[in-house]
């Protein structure tokens, strides 16, 4: 076997010494650099998050200005149904005619019906009506008692002042007559 000097041995030894701490430099470095791309893709992402929030606000805020301008509180009318007729009548479509002009026209299905039955009211329109006397009529279709086919229709007039009118559609059930009453219903 040779004999390896001392020296050759201290410079081997200096450079894994060396090494090791280059490599801890690095472990170090890296360390940092993903704690400092942790920190920075938080900041993000809060940053991300309160820009939609931000946006989220500002389209909240935007549908009230456009529902205030499209349908001004002196000239809107909205119109409602809301249905408690029981098993006397099963709703099959709806239409609303405004002084003889159609501004609605809504097809049920089962699940909506449901939904009606168990309290809820549904929106049918929203539109702008200028200040006087019009005639409100709502054609419904359905089917009615021993599962004949039903169409009824109920009209009113209605006098439109400077303030926004409320009107209920209410189809409800009369056991005395057995079959359904249409009633029109202003809310003041």
């Amino acid at each position: 076997m040779k004999k390896i000097s001392s020296t050759l041995i201290i410079s081997f030894i200096s450079c894994f010494l060396l090494t090791g701490a280059l490599y801890a430099e690095t472990d170090e470095t890296e360390e940092t650099a993903d704690t400092a791309e942790t920190s920075t893709a938080e900041t993000v992402n809060g940053t991300i998050q309160s820009l939609k929030n931000e946006v989220l606000e500002l389209n909240r805020d935007l549908f009230v200005l456009e529902e205030d301008l499209l349908f001004s509180a002196n000239t809107q009318i909205s119109v409602f149904l809301s249905v408690d007729a029981d098993d006397l009548f099963k709703l099959d479509s709806v239409q609303l005619k405004l002084d003889d002009k159609i501004v609605s026209n809504y097809l049920y299905t089962d699940r909506e019906i449901d939904a009606l039955k168990r309290g809820g009211v549904q929106r049918l329109y929203i539109g702008n009506l200028t200040s006087g006397e019009h005639e409100l009529t709502a054609f419904f279709v359905g089917k009615g008692p021993q599962n004949r086919n039903y169409r009824r229709a109920t009209t009113r007039k209605i006098e439109k002042t400077d303030e926004a009118k409320y009107i209920e559609l209410k189809i409800v059930g009369n056991s005395s007559k057995e079959q359904p009453d249409f009633v029109v219903k202003v809310w003041e």
